[in-house]
C-alpha cells in the first residue's frame, strides 16, 4: 500500500466519516480557515490516481467514495509501523505503547481485560 501524506489522510479521514460525498461536502468539513478548493482537488485527484479513492460521475460533477476501508488503512499503517520501528514485534509495540502512551490505571485494566478476552477466544478456538 502506498503511504498518504498528512493532507492525504486528512481527505481520506473525512471522506471515511460522510460515506461519499463530493469535493464541496469534502472541503465543508475543514475548519476555518479551510485550505482552498483548489488545494483540496489536488489531492483528491492524488487519492484517485493512488485507487484510494473512487468515483461516479454525474453530469459533471463528481461523487467520491474511498476505495479502502478506515480499518483496513490502519492495520496497514500499524503493520508498517511494527516493521519499521519495533522489528515487526508486536511486543515490542505494546510495551512500548504501555510505557509511552501515559495511560490511566482505568484503560490499562479495560486493555488487560481485552486481551484476557482475546487469549480465552483464541484458546476456545485452538
Amino acid at each position: 500500500m502506498k503511504a498518504l501524506t498528512k493532507a492525504e489522510e486528512q481527505v481520506m479521514k473525512y471522506l471515511w466519516k460522510l460515506g461519499r460525498g463530493y469535493l464541496k461536502d469534502i472541503v465543508a468539513q475543514y475548519s476555518h480557515p479551510a485550505p482552498a478548493y483548489t488545494t483540496v482537488s489536488t489531492v483528491v485527484n492524488v487519492l484517485v490516481k493512488k485507487e484510494f479513492i473512487g468515483f461516479e460521475t454525474h453530469g459533471k460533477s463528481k461523487e467520491y467514495y474511498p476505495m479502502i476501508s478506515k480499518a483496513d488503512y490502519a492495520k496497514e499503517s500499524m503493520q508498517g509501523m511494527m516493521h519499521t520501528f519495533f522489528n515487526d514485534s508486536p511486543k515490542q509495540f505494546a510495551s512500548f505503547f504501555t510505557q509511552e502512551s501515559e495511560l490511566s490505571i482505568d484503560e490499562l485494566k479495560e486493555l488487560q481485560d481485552m486481551i484476557a478476552a482475546e487469549i480465552k477466544k483464541q484458546e476456545d478456538n485452538g
